[in-house]
């Protein structure tokens, strides 16, 4: 497996980015996999640039040549709308070059990252160079902060009242914010929860590890799985390839 290194950001971005990464392949990598996390990422690399890469509802395979050097910049679920000017939802499942979403500012930033010294320094560079948001979080994102924190064991229609919204519009909402439906987020984010517990543990016990994730039952974390990446959570973890957040 390829390593991703993380760097969290200063305070005053902390409730809207998740870390400033980076990864060095050193050799040609085929079908780096990356798992769904309810993030977007701002990604760059020397080969294309700058892009805005959506949430995804499936794993996606990442492919990069002898010496690939790519940085990001990963914002919170429901929190990259603030920055890019453009609802989440547009992106999901999809990349766009950021230049489309920050015409002036992106060819600045790309000019900057691409006389870098390293790869480390160009993702200082991303983290220190983003907008500041302008504004205080809106309550639909503070409702879908409190479901990451929740690592998406919390009830929708509280989520939705914490919102001052019904539930049909707190499903809009979300959707429009974070790229994902209020139950798939939940998903995705319980998902997420036990891969970073599988990932620590020494020893694999997946029951165990279901009923500490919130799953009703062994069955359902295995059927997350299957739907998630296509394959078993032994498989997954018996394979080296994974990558991103988890």
């Amino acid at each position: 497996m390829q390593a991703i290194h993380e760097q969290p950001p200063k305070a005053p971005l902390s409730r809207w980015i998740e870390c400033g990464w980076y990864l060095d392949t050193g050799q040609a990598v085929t079908g780096h996999r990356v798992p769904p996390d309810g993030c977007l990422d701002i990604v760059y690399d020397h080969a294309t640039g700058l892009r805005a890469i959506g949430a995804m509802t499936r794993e996606q395979h990442f492919h990069f040549p002898d010496g690939a050097e790519v940085a990001g910049v990963r914002f919170r679920p429901g929190m990259a709308g603030t920055f890019l000017g453009v609802a989440p939802a547009e992106l999901t499942d999809t990349t766009a070059p950021l230049e489309d979403l920050w015409p002036g500012r992106a060819r600045d930033l790309k000019r900057r990252l691409d006389d870098a010294k390293s790869i480390q320094e160009a993702m200082r560079i991303l983290l220190a160079n983003l907008p500041a948001p302008d504004a205080a979080l809106t309550p639909t994102q503070r409702a879908i902060e409190a479901l990451a924190m929740a690592n998406g064991n919390a009830d929708l229609d509280s989520a939705a009242h914490q919102a001052n919204l019904s539930v049909r519009q707190f499903r809009r909402r979300c959707l429009e914010e974070s790229g994902l439906t209020p139950k798939r987020l939940c998903r995705v984010l319980r998902f997420r929860h036990v891969c970073r517990m599988a990932g620590a543990a020494g020893r694999l016990n997946w029951s165990d590890l279901a009923l500490e994730a919130d799953y009703f039952d062994q069955s359902h974390l295995i059927r997350d799985f299957r739907e998630f990446t296509g394959r078993s959570p032994m498989a997954v973890f018996s394979n080296t390839g994974v990558g991103g957040s988890g």
